[in-house]
C-alpha cells in the first residue's frame, strides 16, 4: 500500500482471529498483506502492564541466559518462552486486546537474550586472561556501558532498514523464529472460534510433544541428543583413517527449525557442513601435519576448519554489504532528505510507523559520540587511539547490520561470534599497527568486541521482533522506542550478574564457568595482541571461497554459515526442509499442498517453542543439583535415539497430512 492512501478506505473487514493465509508467502503483484490488527486502527500497545511486565521479564531472563550461557555455552532463545508467558498471563487475567500488548512484552523482554549474547560471548575473556595477565583491570561500568552502548547502536542501525526487511521482502526469508514467536502469540485470539481453538490446540500439543522430547533427552538422556557414527567400532576406525564423521541433533525444535527454514536453504546450509567435514576434514586430517592428523575430527574443525568458514562469513558479509549497498544508499538518502525537509510522502499507516529520521539521525549522533566518549575516558586514554577504535566500531557496526539482520531471517541463528571474532582481528591488527599492544591492546580490542557483538547481535534479534509485529500489525514506532528501554535493563542485570558470577565461580580453575566463546576470543587475541600465529591463510580460504560461491550463484552466506555451524546441527535442518516438501507436494491440488505446508509450519512452531521453553527447565534441573545417569549403554542410546527421532518424523509429516481432513 503506498503511504499517501487512505488507509480507512483500504481497510474495511473486521479483524481476523488467525493469521491470513498469505503471512508465509511471496505476495502477487498487486496483492496487499492485511495484518490481524487493523493496520487504520489503534490498540493498547503500550500500557503500564505490558511495559512493566515486559522489563520485569527482560531481567528475569538476562539473568538466566548469562548463568547458563556461560556454565553450558548456549544462550537460549528469549523470544519465544516470554511470548508464551504474555499469552498466559493476558488469558489468566483475562486482558482485552491483549496482541499489541503481547507484542510490547516480547519486544522489550526479548532484549534480555541479545543483550546477553553480545555481553558473554566477549566480555568474560578479560576475566580470563587476568589470570595470565593481572594488570588487566574490568569493572562494572565497562561492561554496562559496552553491552548499553552496543545495543542502542544495533536498534538505531538498524530501524532504517526495517521497511526492507519486514515488508518488500514479505515470503522470500523463512524468518524460523520470528514464524514461531508469531504463532505463539496469534494462538492467544479468538477463543470462541471453532477453525482458530483448533489451532491453538494443535500449537499447545506439539509444543508439549516438542517440550517434553526436548527435556527428557536433556534430562535423563533415555535416548542420544546426537546420534554419531563415531560411538560404533567401525565409525571410530572410519574417523581415525580417514577422520569421516556424520551426526545429527535429534532435538524437537531444531527439527522444527529445519521445516520452516525449508528444503532450499536447509540444503545450502547442509552442503556447507558437508563441505568442512566430509571434504576439508577429511584432507587436513590425512594430509595435513602429524600435528593435525593426530587430532579427532571435531578438534580439527574447532581449531582449523571452523576458522575457513569465519572467513567465509567476513566475505559474504562484505559481499552482501555490497549487494544492499543500494538499500544502504537509500536509507542514507532519506535521512537527508528528512533532515533537509524535501520529504513528499504522506500521512503513513500507524503499521508502517517508524521513528522519526530525523529523530534517528539525532540520535545515532548522539549515541556515537558517547562511544567515542567512553572509548577515550573508560577504555583507552589516548583521544587518537580511541578515535581510530571509534571509526571501526561505526564501520563494522553499521555495515554487518544488514548481514545480521540477513543471517536471522534466513536460518534464525545470528553467527555473531563469528563476526566478531573476525571483528577482533581486523580491530587488533589495526591498534598493533598505531602501537596500541599488550594488556592494555586486551582491554580495548575486548571492550570494543563486546560493543559491535551486542550491535550486531542487537540487530539480529531486533529485526524478529519487528517482523513479528509486522505479522500481527504492531506499531513499529513503539516497538522501536520501547526496545531502549529493554536494553538499558537487560544491560544493567547482565553487568551485574556477570560480575557476580566472576565472584562466585570465577572464569579459570577446576569448577570455573566455561565460557566457550569468551575463551574462544581470549584464544584469538592473546597472540595478537602479545606476539603470536594467526590463521591468515585459513581466512583467506574462507573468503576466496565466498568470492567462488557467489561467482556461481550459490548464496555464500547460508553455506558458509553451514561451514561454521556444528554438523549435527545442520543435517536436522535438511531433514526438516525434506519433510516441508514432502508434505507440501503430495496433492495434485496446490490448495490442499499449501493448506498442509501451514498445519506444517503450525506444529513445527510448537515443536520450536516447546524446546525453546522446556530446555530452559532442563537447565534449571541440573542446576539445582538433580543428577541422572542413564543405565543404557551408549550404542542403545543411539538406537533409541534413532526409533524416537523417527517417532517424532513421522508425527510431524502425519498431523502436517492432516489439513486434508480439515479441507474436506
Amino acid at each position: 500500500m503506498k503511504p499517501t492512501e487512505n488507509p480507512k478506505e483500504v481497510y474495511q473487514d473486521a479483524d481476523p482471529v488467525e493469521l491470513p493465509e498469505n503471512a508465509f508467502r511471496e505476495l502477487a503483484e498487486d496483492e496487499g498483506y492485511r495484518p490481524i490488527m487493523h493496520p487504520a486502527r489503534d490498540y493498547p500497545e503500550v500500557t503500564p502492564y505490558s511495559v512493566g511486565m515486559g522489563l520485569l521479564l527482560a531481567v528475569i531472563f538476562s539473568a538466566a541466559a548469562a548463568y547458563l550461557g556461560l556454565k553450558v555455552g548456549q544462550v537460549f532463545e528469549a523470544a519465544i518462552p516470554i511470548a508464551i508467558i504474555a499469552v498466559g498471563l493476558s488469558g489468566a487475567l483475562k486482558k482485552e486486546n491483549p496482541l499489541g500488548q503481547n507484542v510490547i512484552i516480547q519486544s522489550i523482554g526479548a532484549c534480555s537474550g541479545v543483550i546477553v549474547a553480545g555481553a558473554i560471548f566477549t566480555l568474560p575473556a578479560l576475566y580470563i586472561l587476568q589470570a595470565k595477565y593481572p594488570e588487566i583491570t574490568v569493572n562494572f561500568l565497562q561492561i554496562f556501558l559496552s553491552s548499553l552502548l552496543g545495543g542502542i547502536l544495533g536498534i538505531l542501525f538498524f530501524i532504517p532498514f526495517r521497511k526492507y526487511f519486514v515488508k518488500d521482502m514479505h515470503g522470500k526469508y523463512p524468518f524460523p523464529e520470528a514464524t514461531a514467536t508469531t504463532q505463539v502469540l496469534a494462538s492467544g485470539l479468538g477463543k470462541s472460534s471453532a477453525g482458530n481453538s483448533g489451532q491453538a490446540r494443535t500449537l499447545v500439543l506439539a509444543s508439549l510433544i516438542g517440550g517434553i522430547y526436548d527435556y527428557i533427552v536433556e534430562t535423563f538422556g533415555w535416548w542420544a541428543g546426537v546420534l554419531n557414527t563415531h560411538v560404533t567400532e567401525w565409525g571410530q576406525t572410519l574417523a581415525e583413517k580417514t577422520k569421516l564423521v556424520l551426526s545429527c541433533n535429534t532435538g524437537a525444535a531444531v527439527l522444527g527449525l529445519g521445516y520452516i527454514i525449508g528444503l532450499n536453504y536447509a540444503f545450502i546450509i547442509c552442503a556447507g557442513s558437508i563441505f568442512v567435514w566430509w571434504i576439508l576434514i577429511p584432507l587436513l586430517g590425512t594430509y595435513g601435519s602429524a600435528e593435525i592428523a593426530a587430532m579427532s575430527p571435531e578438534a580439527i574443525f574447532s581449531d582449523h576448519a571452523r576458522m575457513i568458514g569465519i572467513g567465509g562469513i567476513a566475505m559474504a558479509g562484505i559481499i552482501g554489504i555490497v549487494k544492499s549497498w543500494s538499500i544502504i544508499r537509500g536509507a542514507v538518502g532519506l535521512a537527508s532528505r528528512e533532515l533537509r525537509g524535501n520529504t513528499s510522502e504522506g500521512k503513513t499507516v500507524r503499521w508502517q510507523t517508524d521513528i522519526s529520521m530525523k529523530h534517528i539521525v539525532f540520535f545515532i549522533a548522539l549515541a556515537l559520540t558517547a562511544v567515542l566518549i567512553f572509548f577515550w575516558i573508560g577504555v583507552i586514554s589516548t583521544f587518537w587511539q580511541a578515535l581510530v577504535a571509534w571509526l571501526v566500531v561505526t564501520a563494522i557496526a553499521f555495515l554487518f547490520t544488514t548481514v545480521a539482520a540477513n543471517a536471522i531471517a534466513i536460518v534464525g541463528s545470528n553467527p555473531v561470534s563469528g563476526m566478531t571474532l573476525m571483528t577482533l582481528i581486523v580491530a587488533s591488527a589495526i591498534f598493533v599497527a598505531i602501537g596500541l599492544s599488550g594488556s592494555s591492546g586486551i582491554v580495548a580490542s575486548m571492550v570494543i568486541g563486546g560493543v559491535v557483538c551486542t550491535a550486531l547481535s542487537m540487530a539480529g534479534g531486533f529485526v524478529t521482533d519487528l517482523k513479528v509485529g509486522y505479522w500481527l500489525g504492531s506499531t513499529p514506532r513503539k516497538q522501536e522506542s520501547w526496545k531502549f528501554l529493554g536494553t538499558l535493563v537487560s544491560a544493567a542485570t547482565v553487568g551485574g550478574v556477570i560480575l557476580l558470577l566472576n565472584k562466585v565461580y570465577g572464569f579459570t580453575g577446576d569448577n570455573a564457568l566455561i565460557a566457550p566463546q569468551a575463551n574462544a576470543m581470549a584464544k584469538v587475541i592473546e597472540p595478537l595482541m602479545m606476539g603470536g600465529d594467526t590463521p591468515w591463510i585459513l581466512y583467506m580460504t574462507g573468503a576466496i571461497l565466498a568470492l567462488i560461491l557467489n561467482w556461481l550463484g550459490v548464496p555464500a552466506l547460508a553455506f558458509c554459515l553451514g561451514m561454521f555451524i556444528p554438523l549435527q546441527l545442520n543435517t536436522p535442518l535438511l531433514v526438516g526442509g525434506a519433510i516441508a516438501w514432502f508434505v507440501g507436494s503430495r496433492s495434485t491440488d496446490k490448495a490442499l499442498n499449501d493448506a498442509r505446508r501451514d498445519r506444517g509450519t503450525l506444529i513445527s512452531s510448537g515443536l520450536i517453542a516447546g524446546g525453546a521453553l522446556f530446555g530452559v527447565f532442563a537447565a534449571l534441573t541440573r542446576f539445582l543439583g538433580f543428577e541422572y545417569t542413564s543405565p543404557l549403554s551408549t550404542i542403545a542410546t543411539q538406537w533409541a535415539g534413532l526409533a524416537v527421532y523417527a517417532l517424532l518424523i513421522v508425527y510431524l509429516i502425519w498431523d502436517s497430512m492432516k489439513a486434508k481432513r480439515l479441507k474436506d
